[in-house]
């Protein structure tokens, strides 16, 4: 096919025989591994909010009621973490440290749930060892 002239009187090329529309595919390609990217800083953006979160619960549950001993002290550290959208994995009371660990559920992508982890010790504050 040769080349024309378009209404305006311009003139047109002819195609080439290469040409088969390899731009189009690069293109596609090009934005497939953008948008896979775009997922991945979501997903692990989302797995960063749910570890905050998690440490959030943690740092939060129940110290204050270390003095009236483990039951009350973990009853009350569960609480404050279920207020937080997690769930108390580990809760014991050593004197006066209450020491927790932390588990919030978290689905980075849709159909994927995975878990954030987080502990915290809360107790008085003690000089470092010399």
């Amino acid at each position: 096919m040769a080349g024309g002239t378009t209404a305006a009187g311009l003139r047109t090329a002819a195609p080439s025989g290469r040409d088969r529309g390899a731009a189009t595919v690069w293109l596609l390609a090009a934005g497939l591994v953008l948008v896979a990217m775009g997922v991945a800083a979501a997903a692990v953006g989302s797995a960063a909010v749910a570890r905050h979160r998690a440490e959030t619960a943690a740092d939060l549950a129940g110290a204050m009621h270390a003095v009236e001993g483990e039951q009350s002290a973990c009853a009350r550290a569960a609480a404050i973490v279920a207020a937080n959208g997690g769930r108390l994995a580990r809760c014991g009371l050593n004197g006066f440290d209450l020491t927790i660990a932390v588990e919030v559920p978290v689905r980075p992508v849709r159909g994927v749930a995975r878990t954030a982890h987080a502990a915290a010790r809360a107790g008085p504050v003690r000089a470092p060892a010399q």
